[in-house]
């Protein structure tokens, strides 16, 4: 359990928590994100199981393990960001794609829960979305998901097309825009990484990765639950393909 974990490792993260005599100087404004997980939410949990500022805190069972906090977007709505607690620059970073590396993509997919708690009911699988911006779409150098609900076009469009999306990657028409599209198949991504599925289709993957946006939305496929997986290089960052005042969960109407 990662409750458990976390308890197994408090001493050894109180020690580096509390060792540090002096808080960190005030971030700039690109390690805004980092800051706030590493030096507020981590230290809080650690000695107070209390994650403010963050909704949310599972550290790895050791300090060098990786974990991850989930942060409520100051933008406000329903959009949460899932964050690592290690320093990760961003999509292009390697050890977001490894084989040892924890699946953040999957951490999100559990995490989208607390959407429900920002709009006061249940958030439907299919109108889910999972979003990382390319180097040139972001505003932070700290790896960050964003979770919210997808905008009922995009989720409409994908819906329409979902048939012709394969387990191999393929090519979708979006708004006027090209995108790499690949199936997933089950309940959550599992270890469905993402970041790895897409770098081991690039041939030049340290070049090109940073230029990658990544859109997982979850989806109800006739054979079953999956999830489709957009990547695209000449295209707006997939943050704006979601929908923090989340019509698609909103009630339906009886008339």
């Amino acid at each position: 359990m990662r409750w458990q974990c976390a308890l197994l490792a408090l001493l050894g993260w109180g020690a580096i928590a509390g060792a540090h005599a002096e808080p960190e100087a005030a971030p700039t404004p690109r390690d805004r994100l980092r800051f706030i997980v590493q030096e507020q939410c981590l230290p809080h949990w650690l000695q107070n199981h209390d994650p403010a500022p963050c909704v949310s805190v599972t550290p790895g069972a050791e300090p060098a393990d990786a974990g991850f906090a989930v942060l409520a977007d100051r933008k406000g709505g329903a959009h949460l960001l899932l964050i690592p607690t290690q320093s990760i620059r961003g999509v292009e970073s390697p050890e977001a794609r490894s084989a040892e590396a924890l699946n953040y993509f999957d951490a999100a997919w559990d995490a989208r829960e607390a959407l429900a708690r920002f709009i006061g009911r249940t958030v439907p699988r299919a109108a889910v979305g999972l979003a990382v911006n390319q180097r040139h779409a972001r505003s932070q150098d700290q790896l960050h998901i964003h979770i919210s609900c997808l905008r009922a076009g995009i989720a409409a469009a994908l819906a329409s097309q979902a048939a012709t999306i394969g387990p191999n990657w393929g090519t979708l028409e979006l708004e006027e825009f090209r995108y790499r599209a690949l199936r997933i198949v089950g309940e959550r991504p599992g270890a469905a990484n993402p970041f790895r599925l897409l770098a081991d289709s690039l041939p030049d993957v340290d070049k090109s990765m940073a230029d990658y946006t990544l859109l997982l939305a979850g989806m109800d496929f006739k054979e079953g639950p999956g999830f489709v997986l957009l990547a695209g290089s000449a295209v707006p960052g997939a943050e704006l393909m979601l929908d923090p005042g989340c019509a698609l969960a909103a009630p339906q109407s009886r008339d």
